[in-house]
């Protein structure tokens, strides 16, 4: 259902790979809510993702931009203020990529050429990617940008490895952004921690099928879906979220409010048997 809560606005969604990409469904959602867009990931990303086909279902430009370039950031948003004709009301950042969880270093050997390719890509980008925007004066006053988080930048979660990290600078960089942004022109910066999702990149997480079963059945209401994922987005593009911003929002089914669940804690007792001692297998 949609209840043109974009009509009129016009927005650029960061890093659609394919149909398992949050941004590939905030990008449908985002036009089905009336707004016009453009897309962009890298080169190699749009020639060997499926980016040309959202681009034809929505109408929607694509630009092939590296986001840790600042030449072609300055790129994506010139050109889409040309081809969507104004400023930028609205900007999801859904990159994340690291090196050293592809190559399987655990967090205690990472190599640390590899960590600083981590934090460019995942998280210095989004700083970029805003202070491009602001020197361009590119967002419309009173715009919204979000970028997509994990819990594991407060806990420490089994394989998500340098990753936790950051996750962490992200959050922050919204956070110190987003009183200047907001200070200067009311643009709004927030992050969406959102459930584990088995994306192209939640796929390479080390135990990430375990973490997804885990957080289900640890969630009050269960793992947020990608699909759930792009209509909380949609939310905070919209008009009705104008006084929120520097917040990092858990999108992940009550997953981060939880301790110890009743199933948990009846699964942790079958570990020991009768006189508590622990039972090994």
């Amino acid at each position: 259902m949609s209840y043109n809560l974009l009509k009129g606005k016009r927005g650029i969604i960061f890093g659609a790979l394919n149909d398992m990409s949050i941004a590939w469904k905030v990008a449908e959602r985002a036009v089905e809510e009336g707004a016009i867009i453009t897309l962009t990931n890298t080169p190699i990303a749009v020639r060997m993702g499926d980016v040309s086909e959202l681009s034809q279902k929505l109408n929607a430009e694509v630009i092939p931009a590296d986001a840790t370039s600042v030449e072609d950031l300055e790129e994506v948003f010139a050109k889409s203020m040309e081809i969507l004709g104004g400023k930028i009301d609205f900007v999801l950042h859904s990159i994340g990529m690291s090196p050293n969880v592809r190559k399987k270093r655990t967090y205690d050997d990472l190599d640390y050429d590899l960590l600083n390719k981590t934090l460019d890509i995942s998280a210095i980008s989004f700083h970029k990617m805003i202070q491009v925007a602001k020197k361009m004066d590119a967002i419309s006053e009173g715009g919204s940008i979000v970028a997509l988080s994990y819990v594991a930048a407060q806990r420490t979660l089994y394989g998500y490895n340098d990753m936790a990290d950051a996750k962490s600078m992200l959050e922050s960089i919204a956070r110190s952004f987003g009183y200047i942004y907001g200070r200067e022109k009311r643009v709004r910066v927030n992050t969406i921690s959102q459930s584990p999702t088995m994306t192209t990149a939640g796929s390479g997480v080390k135990g990430m099928d375990k973490l997804l079963d885990f957080s289900e059945r640890m969630s009050p209401l269960g793992n947020a879906s990608a699909d759930e994922c792009a209509g909380y987005c949609i939310t905070l593009f919209s008009d009705l979220t104008k006084k929120v911003t520097m917040q990092n929002l858990f999108h992940d089914g009550g997953f981060s409010s939880m301790g110890m669940s009743l199933r948990a804690m009846s699964q942790y007792e079958k570990s020991f048997d009768d006189e508590g001692n622990e039972i090994l297998g």
